[in-house]
């Protein structure tokens, strides 16, 4: 399997969940910039909007939108216990898979990092935040994980949690997420994902300052 990936970015999640499986995987990183790999391949020959992440996997297909990657993983590699197996249990999984992709990652966060986006913008989605911010933190207090165990969902979570660093956004307002944010970033494969992917996103910031005019 390939999974295309640019640091820090929603791609995270899908290097953790792949981490869990233990299964071998090739990762290509790709400039969110240029859309070129790191090999200088125009990754919208693999994707055409040029987003991460991207699954080419074993039979050579390609698999794009996250939450639709991190289902695949946790079906391909049962094993792992990424995903429940009851229908109730992954209606709940695809319920938060759906929350934090279009109400966190989507409406919240995505502005933030959007060099296009005005302040007012920018402002207007952080006004966003509050409300989804708290629901997260009704149902997370007493809990180590969004479901009954960890599950890709809490894989998507955590990446997305970890853009608080670079946004206003101040955890300490929702003890709860919190808490749990504490929590799952000391699990093995997350504290991996970050530790490999922060100093790639350090060179790309970097390259993307020596490139501004």
């Amino acid at each position: 399997m390939e999974l295309f990936f640019s640091p820090l970015a929603c791609s995270m999640a899908a290097r953790i969940a792949l981490y869990e499986t233990e299964a071998p995987v090739t990762f290509v990183e790709v400039d969110p910039v240029t859309k070129r790999t790191n090999d200088g391949a125009d990754y919208r020959e693999v994707h055409a909007l040029g987003l991460v992440p991207a699954l080419r996997t074993d039979d050579g297909a390609v698999l794009t939108e996250n939450a639709a990657i991190l289902q695949y993983v946790a079906d391909r590699f049962p094993a792992a216990g990424l995903a429940p197996q009851d229908p109730a249990g992954r209606t709940s999984l695809h319920q938060w898979l759906s929350f934090i992709g279009t109400e966190l990652h989507k409406t919240t966060f995505a502005p933030q990092f959007d060099r296009t986006a005005s302040d007012a913008v920018k402002a207007y989605a952080l006004g966003k935040a509050g409300p989804r911010l708290d629901l997260l933190d009704r149902h997370l207090r007493g809990r180590e994980s969004l479901l009954d165990r960890f599950s890709v969902a809490d894989a998507y979570l955590a990446t997305v949690l970890t853009w608080t660093a670079a946004t206003p956004i101040d955890l300490g307002k929702w003890p709860a997420v919190a808490a749990y944010f504490a929590h799952v970033r000391k699990r093995p494969s997350i504290a991996r994902a970050f530790r490999e992917e922060r100093p790639l996103y350090v060179k790309e910031l970097e390259r993307t300052s020596t490139a501004s005019p």
